[in-house]
């Protein structure tokens, strides 16, 4: 497939901050884009939480399947926009690779706990993973990925810190970049909807309020008919992805179009984002976010799982500052280097929820196995 004008091609990539020569028959991005499925990072995903605590049950998502699914519909649309189908994975790929256990309330307790100590920010910790935590190659530390995945890293933070602002020097992100981070928005929105309605937080009569959700079964009745229970959250979000990728689809053509894009520098140079929906979609979209915000993430049953991943969290950092010793000792060698907030950050939001867990209970339960 020829790239269109606007699109990155793996040609024009700043390379790799420690060089390597290229490989026989795969691109640098189709590089990046195996090394981070291969990561210790990536795998850690499958039992982090996307909203709910990935224990609650084997159906609803986590971090992994979320980050799988935004994979997926953003290499559609990239290949449907003719952009750089490889860098557009590979940037979907790595974009949650620094969430810590227990969702966004593990990030903001981490932020708590490091505000007098550097801060603490998912994206700024996913660069971080990628260029010095994981350690999988003899010849440099991290994954030596491209600097174009790591600009999209830092694009995709809304407070870069200085050590990001130096992939911010280019101007507006390309156009891959802007596409992993739209897809991003609109699958946990409806997958969201998905695993809420799976686990019984709300009901089928909650979501056919909701205006947009109600447009879509309007439509899936229209070609359907009767839609049974059994089937109903499968088709609802299904359509909810299907109405919002065809309307980001013709939004960013029409965006590019009136724009007069053709080429890269022109993206660079645009003031504001080229892919993202309409205006109608978008303020159908918002309703949605609003509701899921009231109804699912202020839910008693997901406020009382993530309080207790904050406290559980709030009190392993407590204890690991106060006795360092009991951090493995790996960690502890790199208290010199980095400082002892910092590495033990980066102890606890490398663990996965059920890790966080055990070491809750082996530090802090007489009775239970250390």
């Amino acid at each position: 497939m020829s790239l269109a004008p606007y699109a990155f091609p793996d040609s024009n990539s700043l390379g790799r901050d420690h060089p390597e020569p290229q490989h026989a028959y795969r691109g640098p991005f189709q590089r990046d884009r195996d090394r981070i499925i291969h990561s210790t990072a990536f795998r850690r995903l499958m039992n982090k939480t996307q909203v709910l605590v990935a224990q609650t049950n084997d159906h609803h998502r986590t971090r992994l399947t979320h980050t799988l699914e935004v994979a997926q519909i953003g290499r559609t649309l990239a290949r449907a926009l003719n952009l750089n189908e490889d860098l557009t994975e590979a940037i979907a790929l790595s974009h949650d690779l620094g969430h810590p256990p227990f969702g966004h309330a593990g990030e903001s307790e981490l932020a708590v706990c490091m505000e007098n100590h550097g801060g603490y920010e998912h994206n700024s910790h996913a660069l971080r993973v990628v260029e010095v935590l994981e350690n999988r190659y003899p010849g440099f530390p991290g994954l030596n990925l491209t600097w174009e995945v790591r600009e999209a890293m830092a694009h995709h933070s809304k407070s870069p810190n200085e050590e990001m602002k130096r992939f911010l020097r280019d101007g507006r992100p390309f156009l891959e970049a802007q596409l992993a981070d739209a897809v991003d928005s609109l699958a946990y929105d409806a997958h969201d909807v998905d695993d809420a309605l799976d686990l019984g937080l709300i009901l089928p009569v909650d979501v056919e309020a909701i205006p947009l959700c109600a447009l879509v079964l309007e439509k899936a009745r229209e070609r359907f008919g009767v839609i049974p229970p059994e089937a109903f959250s499968s088709t609802l979000v299904r359509a909810l992805v299907d109405i919002q990728v065809e309307d980001l689809l013709t939004q960013t053509r029409e965006n590019l179009k009136e724009a007069k894009i053709g080429s890269i520098l022109d993206v660079r140079a645009f003031p504001g984002l080229l892919v993202g929906p309409g205006l109608r979609i978008q303020a159908l979209k918002s309703g949605l976010e609003r509701f899921l915000k009231e109804r699912v993430y202020q839910h008693p049953k997901v406020l009382r799982m993530t309080f207790k991943g904050r406290r559980i969290l709030r009190k392993l950092f407590d204890e690991f500052v106060r006795l360092p010793n009991l951090l493995p000792e790996r960690n502890q060698q790199q208290i010199p280097s980095w400082g002892i907030h910092r590495v033990i950050t980066d102890y606890l939001a490398g663990m996965t929820d059920r890790f966080a867990q055990t070491e809750y209970l082996q530090l802090f339960e007489p009775f239970h196995s250390v």
